[in-house]
């Protein structure tokens, strides 16, 4: 089978997303295009703190985006055509009239890409990119339209003035909506029949607790418990103020913190708590030798409707590497991970559970965990993934 990615997710960075963990895993056996997210006017005119969009603009203008050849099946285009900035527009029905030609646009590219590639028939899975894509599916005319829903993008500000009424139409006319969570597939199928849970994975060839881990340099200075935390320091997703009770709660214990802060986190008195340590955000490849030193590992986010029904990547990659888990108590971690980890809301059940995580661990519990993680590895998800496409083909009648 041919794949089509189009995604909010560049191929080529420091960190993994579902769309380009699919796209990878897809490309062992079949051919794939991953169409990195296209140039806006803004962020052309920006001064982007971002390497990879800074490099894509550069290209730009030296004329060198294009077709790039990865693997053998995996290939990865650039768009060089920018598309207008349009997000601003307040009314939804004068905004689509403009995204329609922002989406000509974007397709066009990827038009010349299919072609070069000789992909006669191909499956376009649209990750998350509600408008830029919204119209690809009658542009492109795709074997099948998938639309991947894995976050509650809807949530955020830049989404919420037309993603509301925007993607719940996209859903409908998709072709199927696969999802990452149980709770985003109850939402697809009030849109659309043929929704279906495919779960998550990680890259369980980079988060290998076989290997030996070298201690990091910069956790070789804490001599007390270190309680660790892996992953965006967002402010809509994570809890300030459950992070500052807990450590102002127990001095005894480091925390530290590996990831890149929003503005709220930057400016939070977190960083004048004397147990609270901040690293910058790792490359993927450098976080297990990390979670591997920290005694737990925890996911203090949020409960509100972008974190509600989540699946949090970090827990599988924490557990894949043996690490007791303390997480709060959303829907997901309820329905797929309380037993394999420990859950809290307040910050005495947090302090409970990881005074119980750290004096229950043990070699058995830790063995128990990475057979749980190993579970959700990528070529399990892909074959679900494979099984519900061919499912949707069948009834159908469009062969793939």
């Amino acid at each position: 089978m041919n794949f089509v990615f189009v995604s909010l997710q560049r191929i080529n960075t420091d960190r993994e997303s579902t769309s380009t963990s699919l796209a990878k895993e897809l490309s062992k056996e079949h051919r794939v295009l991953y169409v990195n997210p296209p140039i806006d006017r803004r962020t052309w005119y920006s001064k982007t703190n971002d390497i990879f969009t800074q490099s894509h603009i550069q290209d730009i203008k030296n004329k060198k985006v294009g077709l790039v050849k990865v693997t053998e099946h995996l290939s990865v285009l650039s768009p060089e055509k920018v598309i207008e900035s349009i997000n601003w527009i307040p009314f939804t029905a004068v905004f689509s009239l403009f995204n329609r030609i922002n989406n000509k646009r974007f397709s066009s590219c990827i038009k010349e890409a299919i072609q070069e590639l000789g992909f006669e028939s191909f499956i376009l899975v649209n990750d998350k990119d509600m408008f830029r894509s919204f119209y690809l599916k009658e542009l492109l005319r795709p074997a099948l339209y998938v639309y991947l829903d894995r976050d509650y993008t809807i949530g955020f500000g830049y989404w919420k003035r037309h993603g509301p009424t925007l993607e719940p139409l996209l859903m409908k006319k998709s072709d199927a909506v696969v999802c990452n969570s149980l709770d985003f597939t109850k939402r697809a199928l009030t849109y659309n029949p043929n929704s279906f849970y495919i779960g998550n994975g990680a890259d369980l060839e980079v988060f290998d607790h076989t290997r030996s881990w070298e201690k990091p340099e910069e956790l070789k200075t804490f001599k007390r418990p270190v309680v660790g935390y892996v992953g965006a320091l967002n402010s809509m997703r994570i809890n300030i103020n459950l992070i500052g009770t807990i450590a102002r709660k127990r001095a005894d214990w480091d925390f530290v913190f590996i990831g890149e802060e929003d503005e709220n986190f930057i400016k939070s008195d977190l960083h004048t708590i004397s147990n609270i340590t901040f690293f910058k955000k790792k490359h993927t490849n450098l976080i297990p030798a990390y979670v591997r030193y920290f005694d737990v590992c925890i996911n203090p986010q949020l409960v509100n409707e972008i974190t509600i029904g989540n699946f949090p990547l970090k827990i599988i990659e924490y557990l894949a590497m043996g690490r007791p888990v303390v997480a709060t108590a959303t829907n997901t971690m309820k329905e797929v991970f309380s037993a394999y980890t420990y859950l809290a809301i307040t910050a005495d059940e947090y302090i409970e559970a990881i005074e119980n995580a750290m004096k229950l661990d043990s070699p058995n519990l830790q063995q128990e965990r990475i057979k749980f993680a190993h579970t959700y590895s990528w070529p399990s998800v892909v074959k679900i993934f494979l099984k519900y496409i061919n499912q949707v083909a069948k009834d159908k009648n469009i062969p793939v």
